[in-house]
């Protein structure tokens, strides 16, 4: 059972999908990183439903050095991307 952090990860994440699909702006680079750091979070999810001790660190800091890196190339998306890395910093992963 998801708690409320997932909760509002998951539902973040199905936002932010949703927003790359209307704007169109995004360039394959920063795509397939999305992609990548999107599969990370699922992954991470399922490591911690089966233990909860399990080392989940790292993914909030890939988020933010995501978001510097694209903020001027895509700034409508940086504040989502913020918020991604808030939203995991604030549950530990």
């Amino acid at each position: 059972m998801l708690n409320d952090n997932e909760d509002t990860l998951k539902a973040h994440l199905k936002t932010l999908h949703r927003h790359l699909e209307e704007t169109g702006e995004v360039d394959d680079e920063l795509e397939m990183l999305l992609r990548q750091l999107d599969g990370d979070i699922k992954h991470v999810l399922e490591r911690r439903a089966d233990d909860p001790d399990a080392n989940t660190y790292g993914l909030a800091s890939r988020s933010q050095e995501l978001t510097a890196r694209f903020a001027a190339r895509h700034p409508t998306l940086e504040p989502a991307l913020r918020q991604l890395g808030n939203i995991l910093s604030n549950m530990g992963i």
